[in-house]
């Protein structure tokens, strides 16, 4: 996870927070707010976790809302871990910085943003036609949505199979799994750290 910066056509300060999964390349959330708060950050994840189900690790920087005191007791009360990177080092979380990359470039840079609302609008119409109009070579020329549906559909190992044994370390890529109504499961974004998985990012 992490966030963009910009402000309405008004110049009031807008914050932006993106998640975005390294295995897929999903995107589960693009989320437009005034301020953000670690509260906020949690009530986004109940959001996003509601749908994807719960990650083993979740890699962060460490900004005011991540060190916060309401997203370590969510972390603890379900069992994630919060991978902090280190202090002015944008390359440990190089795949968010390169999604945020993309939405500055393809969605913030292009709109003027003419309310809280027209922003929300507009970043999740391009969160849509990234996750789903979009092939990405790194998976097989595939979007990020069918990836996503593709691995949900089975393929990948229950969440509770891998919990407990996944080898962290510090430059590859995690679970993000327990598909909400299923036992399937899905990779974290801003998660970097390996998961003993029969699928391994490569990024």
């Amino acid at each position: 996870m992490d966030f963009l910066s910009d402000q309405l056509f008004d110049g009031r300060q807008i914050r932006i927070l993106t998640v975005v999964d390294a295995f897929s390349k999903l995107s589960p959330a693009i989320d437009v707010r005034f301020r953000y708060t670690g509260a906020d950050v949690v009530a986004t994840l109940n959001r996003v976790t509601g749908i994807y189900g719960v990650p083993q690790t979740i890699r962060v920087d460490n900004g005011p809302e991540f060190v916060s005191r309401s997203l370590d007791l969510w972390a603890y009360q379900h069992g994630v871990v919060l991978d902090f990177s280190r202090p002015g080092t944008p390359i440990d979380n190089s795949f968010v910085e390169a999604f945020n990359g993309k939405v500055r470039a393809e969605c913030i840079d292009q709109n003027w943003f003419l309310s809280l609302a027209d922003a929300r609008l507009k970043c999740e119409t391009f969160r849509h036609e990234y996750n789903g109009e979009r092939p990405h070579i790194s998976i097989g020329h595939k979007t990020p949505a069918s990836r996503w549906s593709h691995e949900a559909g089975g393929r990948v190992r229950p969440w509770s199979s891998i919990r407990g044994r996944s080898n962290l370390t510090g430059n590859s890529h995690v679970h993000w799994s327990n598909f909400v109504g299923g036992d399937h499961g899905w990779t974290c974004p801003n998660v970097l750290g390996r998961a003993s998985s029969p699928f391994q990012s490569s990024i």
